[in-house]
């Protein structure tokens, strides 16, 4: 089976190409310098930038994986959930492709490709999948924070999410605050590196909650009242700031995992989504499992961001289970819960 998937939820336009339970390729185009002067994604732009970009990408994939267009067998696109035009033009684009080549489409959703990212390593998809167990998986993005029990391959049940805003919509909006760049978790990461996470004290919100879902608001409006009363903050000061900020999002990520764990009796906790390439998260992460002998496994990062790898991989898996095709006149899905699958 020669599978091509395409991604375009948010504000990267993403090809890939599976044959046979093997990733072929996997080409990202990224919108980031685009939207960096706005400080965040401007739903309008992506869009534009997908239309231009779909084409090159679907032929760069092709071309990089060594198949033709009319070699393909099934064709694979996000749904849902993101942003609905931007969902649109890759949902529409592979439809059209597929109705030209008179072969089967299906739409997948976003979120449920993330929980499967973590266990694909450089071998063919199948051995991947035949070490998967029962597992914790955290998904931590731009727009959503997510904890699911994973209890086997295609069933999974969410058990937590985001009351207000996710982790990494928290670290954008803090680095904002701070002065630095777009997009600003990355940069806040890499400055928290040289600074003390104990230097100042900031909440963690919901962190004793014996429920499972995140709060991230209140930790966004502490910090902008610290910046407000120290605006002598230097770049030495945003460096100790940033390590303090990081600290208290992560405490609350892992510890809500691993309350998670315990009381659902998993031996594993997983992560993927942008926010998971945080350094500290993927530390406290491993440290937490190895502590209580635990399996501790994260996407690759060129897995973690918006892919279409990701994408074709989960149809790929639905395909093997015998799950149906999509219907070429189906519509994208902007807002659709992981818990109605």
């Amino acid at each position: 089976m020669l599978l091509l998937a395409l991604e375009t939820s948010c504000d990267e336009t993403s090809a890939a190409v599976i044959r046979d339970g093997t990733v072929l390729s996997n080409v990202v185009s990224s919108q980031t310098r685009l939207h960096e002067v706005y400080g965040g994604v401007v739903p309008e732009l992506a869009v534009r930038e997908h239309l231009r970009n779909l084409q090159p990408c679907v032929q760069h994939s092709l071309t990089e994986a060594g198949v033709l267009t009319e070699d393909l067998d099934v064709i694979a696109a996000t749904q849902g959930p993101g942003l609905p035009n931007a969902l649109l033009t890759g949902l529409k684009f592979s439809q059209g492709l597929a109705f030209a080549l008179e072969i089967p489409w299906i739409g997948i959703h976003h979120h449920e490709a993330h929980l499967y990212s973590p266990w694909v390593r450089n071998q063919p998809l199948q051995a991947a999948f035949d070490e998967f167990q029962p597992n914790i998986s955290l998904i931590v993005s731009g727009g959503h924070t997510l904890l699911v029990d994973v209890e086997q391959i295609l069933k999974h049940r969410v058990i937590g999410g985001t009351v207000d805003d996710a982790a990494g919509e928290c670290f954008d909006k803090i680095a904002k605050l701070i002065g630095l760049p777009y997009p600003g978790g990355p940069v806040l990461d890499q400055l928290a590196r040289e600074g003390d996470p104990h230097r100042f004290d900031f909440p963690r919100p919901m962190l004793r909650d014996s429920g499972f879902d995140f709060s991230f608001s209140g930790l966004k409006t502490s910090v902008r009242y610290f910046v407000e009363k120290t605006p002598e903050v230097s770049v030495p000061g945003q460096a100790r700031n940033c390590a303090s900020v990081q600290a208290a999002i992560c405490d609350v990520l892992v510890g809500k995992s691993v309350k998670a764990s315990e009381r659902l009796g998993r031996r594993c906790i997983t992560a993927s989504g942008g926010v998971s390439c945080n350094s500290r998260l993927r530390a406290l992460l491993k440290k937490a499992c190895l502590e209580r002998g635990w399996e501790f496994k994260v996407a690759d990062p060129a897995l973690c961001t918006d892919n279409a790898a990701m994408i074709g991989i989960l149809a790929w898996r639905k395909l093997q289970h015998g799950h149906c095709f999509g219907t070429l006149d189906a519509d994208p899905l902007p807002s659709w819960p992981l818990q109605n699958l």
